[in-house]
C-alpha cells in the first residue's frame, strides 16, 4: 500500500506535481513579463502548458515553456500590441465619459457603450492566447476567431471571466493567511483553470486527422 501511495504516477502525486507546475509557471510569466511587450509571448507559453496538464500529457514545463514563448513571439507580441493600443482607446474614451457632467446628454449611453467595448475586449484577450498556443493561423484570423468563439461559446465565455475577476478580487479581499497562497500561484492559477474549458472547446475545431498530435499547432 506504501509503495503504491509513493508511486509518481499515483493521482495524488500527479495532482501535486501540477501545483508545482503552475508555482514554477507563475516564476517564469512574472519573469517574462518584465519588459510588458513580452507579455503576450509568456500568457501564449502559459497556456501552451496549462493545456497540456489539463490533457495529462508528460513533459518538461520550463522547455515547453520556452518552446512556446520562442515558437509563437512574434505573432503573439504583435497581437498583444494591437490588443494593449485598443484597450488604450477605450479606456481614455470611458475614463472621458465618465468625467462628463451628469447632465450631459447621452452620457448614460456613452458609458454603456464604452463598457460594452471593454467587455468585448475582455472577452475576446481570454481566447487570443489559448488560440495563438493551439492553432496556427494569421493575426488578424486569430483575432477574428478569438470573437467568433467568444460569442459561440458565450455561457463558458461568461463563466470563465466571473471566474478570472473572482481570483483577483478573491485575494484582495481574503484573509492575509490566504493571500501568499493566491500570489505564489498567480495567472498561471487562472490559466489553468480557464483551459479545462478551453481544451473542450477547441476540441470541436482541432483536424479529426489530429487529434493524436495536439501538441503541434494546426490551422483552424
Amino acid at each position: 500500500m506504501l509503495q503504491e501511495f509513493f508511486n509518481y504516477d499515483n493521482p495524488v502525486w500527479r495532482f501535486i506535481g501540477k501545483f508545482f507546475d503552475i508555482f514554477l509557471l507563475n516564476i517564469l510569466w512574472m519573469v517574462c513579463c518584465i519588459l510588458v511587450v513580452t507579455a503576450g509571448a509568456a500568457t501564449t507559453a502559459v497556456y501552451y502548458v496549462t493545456m497540456k496538464l489539463v490533457r495529462d500529457e508528460d513533459g518538461s514545463t520550463i522547455r515547453q515553456y520556452f518552446k512556446s514563448f520562442k515558437e509563437n513571439f512574434k505573432q503573439a507580441t504583435a497581437i498583444w500590441l494591437i490588443l494593449l493600443a485598443v484597450l488604450a482607446v477605450i479606456g481614455f474614451d470611458l475614463y472621458f465619459a465618465v468625467m462628463l457632467p451628469s447632465e450631459t446628454p447621452y452620457r448614460t449611453v456613452m458609458m454603456a457603450v464604452f463598457v460594452g467595448f471593454a467587455v468585448i475586449w475582455s472577452a475576446i484577450s481570454l481566447y487570443v492566447a489559448p488560440l495563438q498556443a493551439t492553432f496556427y493561423n494569421p493575426v488578424k484570423r486569430t483575432i477574428f476567431n478569438a470573437f467568433f468563439i467568444s460569442i459561440r461559446h458565450f455561457p463558458a465565455t461568461l463563466g470563465m471571466l466571473v471566474i478570472d475577476w473572482a481570483i483577483p478580487l478573491t485575494a484582495f479581499m481574503a484573509a492575509a493567511f490566504l493571500q501568499p497562497v493566491i500570489f505564489i500561484f498567480g495567472f498561471p492559477l487562472v490559466a489553468f483553470l480557464n483551459s479545462f474549458v478551453m481544451v473542450g472547446i477547441f476540441q470541436r475545431y482541432m483536424p479529426k486527422e489530429n487529434h493524436e498530435e495536439q501538441e503541434d499547432q494546426e490551422e483552424v
